[in-house]
């Protein structure tokens, strides 16, 4: 006897946004994430810069709109044109400074004075490869992010330790989101596997020039290297 039909698989799109102040490595968790790669020489974001990344999860195709904002505070009015309709947010700090989780926090009382529509939050705190250097403990962190109802990671981008996970759970809890809350925003459908050859370049435009800055930024400082030990 045949069992009960296998569920169709569901489509759904997403916009996340990544806020938090300049340094922490919103663009280095990124680009680690999406890219599988990681440099010290990725320059400052001017503006943000935009990704997209697919996933299967839970019998759904999930694509995640990325938006990696500017930490810089000249930069901080643009913010709401990024994070307006956005559908979650990672929070990021450095926890080698306690002074970027200070800043962390008042990100998340901008986006529930700005947003009125529920959403995915989650903390991340960065750079946890230099525990010898920590300011912020993780029990802290997991504290407040419980109190305004977040997930929470601990990432290295160096090392990618927790950036899967935490981009995995992000698009696990949008699923949930788009089930008990029909009127979250969230874009969902019936995923048409014939389709499949219109979806997104897992690496997008903007990363593939990314990719190009950080090689020729590495060969630059290679052979700076090189010229210093003939002198």
């Amino acid at each position: 006897m045949a069992g009960p039909p296998t569920p169709r698989m569901k489509a759904l799109e997403a916009k996340v946004v990544v806020l938090g102040k300049e340094g922490v490595g919103k663009t280095s968790l990124v680009v680690r994430y999406v890219g599988k790669i990681f440099s010290k020489n990725v320059s400052p974001t001017v503006g943000a810069s935009f990704f997209t990344f697919k996933m299967t999860v839970d019998n759904h195709r999930v694509k995640l709109m990325v938006w990696d904002t500017a930490g810089q505070e000249r930069f901080r009015s643009m913010a709401p044109m990024y994070y307006r309709k956005a559908n979650a947010a990672f929070l990021v700090y450095d926890i080698t400074q306690y002074s970027t989780f200070e800043n962390m926090k008042t990100w998340v009382d901008e986006l529930k004075t700005a947003t009125d529509t529920p959403m995915v939050l989650c903390v991340l705190g960065n750079k946890c490869d230099l525990k010898d250097q920590r300011k912020v403990q993780s029990d802290e962190a997991l504290m407040y992010a419980a109190s305004i109802g977040a997930l929470f990671f601990e990432t290295s981008a160096l090392t990618n330790e927790g950036v899967q996970e935490a981009f995995l759970r992000l698009s696990l809890a949008l699923i949930s989101l788009s089930k008990s809350a029909p009127n979250c925003g969230l874009i969902t459908k019936d995923y048409d596997a014939r389709r499949k050859s219109e979806d997104f370049l897992s690496f997008p435009p903007s990363l593939l020039l990314l990719r190009e800055q950080i090689k020729e930024e590495e060969e630059k400082e290679e052979e700076e290297k090189k010229v210093g030990r003939c002198c």
